[in-house]
């Protein structure tokens, strides 16, 4: 550009201001719900590697709930939550394994 010439300034779209606060809405509700999924799965860990059978197998139902309830919202994805699951029932049915003797 040549001096004493002014730029030319991008005028903001209404557009993207709604677009923004969107986006910050859906990560606010994202983040809640990767919380939620996360202090249920800790939960659940905690009862396992204390061999507490009976609290693990309280918090298994709503700590899987939880977990596919993140994969319909599209937090997870659908492989990490089955992996998720799984391992976390690996370990729920060897503490009640333990539990049984």
């Amino acid at each position: 550009m040549a001096q004493g010439q002014a730029t030319k300034v991008k005028k903001k779209k209404k557009s993207g201001f709604e677009a923004r606060g969107e986006i910050s809405q859906r990560a606010e509700v994202n983040r809640a719900n990767r919380t939620r999924v996360r202090t249920l799965m800790r939960r659940l860990r905690t009862a396992i590697t204390a061999g507490d059978a009976t609290a693990a197998g309280n918090l298994l139902q709503p700590t899987m709930s939880a977990i596919d309830q993140a994969i319909t919202k599209n937090v997870l994805h659908e492989n990490t939550a089955n992996r998720y699951k799984s391992r976390l029932t690996l370990a729920y049915n060897g503490v009640k394994a333990k539990a049984a003797k």
